[in-house]
């Protein structure tokens, strides 16, 4: 901490806008983790002199009190741990976040916008920032797709345990009869790369598209073909943007997008090789999905990777999900704190 406070006093660090940023990112994490380990050491040795002082004047209520503080500081000292071990190589990025609606119609539309206002809802929390970058509706309700750049540290290494097939099971808004359906959506989560990582990329592997970007109505509509859509045709890849007004905006903001999915294509095959996602493979794979949201008859979310559950549902649908993140980074760390069962 030292020793990048010095190099950010230095006036011309500003001269190199990336360097500088990224030099910021890495002082706020250590920042965050040296002001959390001093609060909770604190908050320790006051709980101890408690316990003390109770069992001196045979007061019971202060030493369970007390006790009970020191169990919750437990718990943070679990996530702190995590956060440590978030040391791979893109773990640290932004991130995009890009979820599918699934086979169902308006039934899945629904549900793909419901995990947007999910995920966004958890950005908040953690005060991360969360920009819309594209946007499908669906023909009645709901979205058919979306993508959404989330800006924080560590955003990619917590979110990318997200990826995967969600599954919702409710009585469905949309039924006159008023049926239980069941529906699904598809969530994938890659990283941002940094400008000066270079991903080579030849103009004649790509198809490039323009569209009109559709919105709200009125003022938020644009009239002119600005939407960028760009095919990586030997990979399949597809990226797409409209949150800008100017096509050439768009467009660039596309292409980054395009060279974080190759980025992330080459993270996975290197793990691949390493023999690390093995199991993990039939997770994202669309039908085998990694998370149960039911909310009729009875309310549970659960982790089909973790076994972890929770029984407030709307809870989780307004966005607390990081028993869940957690809990997966534990399983993929070989830690523990990769089951459980949470009222």
């Amino acid at each position: 901490m030292d020793e990048l406070n010095k190099l950010i006093e230095d006036p011309g660090l500003w001269n190199d806008a990336a360097r500088a940023q990224k030099l910021m990112q890495e002082r706020t994490k250590l920042d965050n983790s040296i002001t959390g380990l001093q609060a909770m050491d604190g908050e320790l040795s006051d709980c101890l002199e408690l316990i003390e002082m109770g069992e001196a004047e045979g007061d019971k209520d202060i030493v369970t009190e007390a006790e009970a503080q020191i169990e919750a500081l437990n718990s943070k000292l679990g996530t702190l741990r995590l956060e440590t071990m978030l040391s791979g190589e893109a773990d640290g990025n932004n991130c995009y976040v890009e979820i599918h609606a699934g086979a169902g119609g308006t039934e899945s539309q629904d549900w793909a916008e419901m995990l947007l206002r999910m995920y966004s809802r958890w950005s908040d929390q953690r005060k991360f920032k969360c920009e819309l970058i594209a946007a499908s509706a669906g023909e009645e309700a709901g979205l058919k797709s979306a993508t959404l750049h989330v800006k924080g540290v560590d955003a990619y290494g917590w979110m990318k345990t997200e990826s995967g097939v969600h599954r919702l099971v409710r009585i469905s808004p949309f039924d006159s009869a008023s049926r239980r359906h069941t529906s699904f959506a598809s969530v994938w989560i890659y990283p941002e790369i940094d400008d000066d990582f270079e991903v080579e990329i030849n103009d004649s592997d790509l198809r490039v598209d323009t569209y009109r970007a559709s919105g709200a109505g009125g003022q938020h509509v644009n009239t002119t073909d600005s939407a960028i859509r760009i095919t990586h045709e030997p990979t399949g890849i597809v990226v797409q943007c409209q949150a800008e007004r100017s096509q050439h905006k768009n467009r660039a903001a596309a292409m980054k997008m395009l060279q974080a999915r190759l980025y992330e294509a080459e993270l996975q095959r290197r793990e691949a090789e390493k023999d690390a996602i093995e199991e993990q493979k039939t997770d994202i794979g669309w039908g085998h999905q990694i998370r149960s949201y039911v909310l009729h008859p009875y309310q549970m979310v659960k982790d089909l990777r973790t076994g972890v559950e929770r029984g407030d549902a709307q809870r989780v649908l307004d966005g607390d999900l990081d028993r869940f993140m957690e809990a997966s980074l534990a399983a993929r760390l070989g830690g523990d704190g990769a089951g459980g069962v949470e009222d």
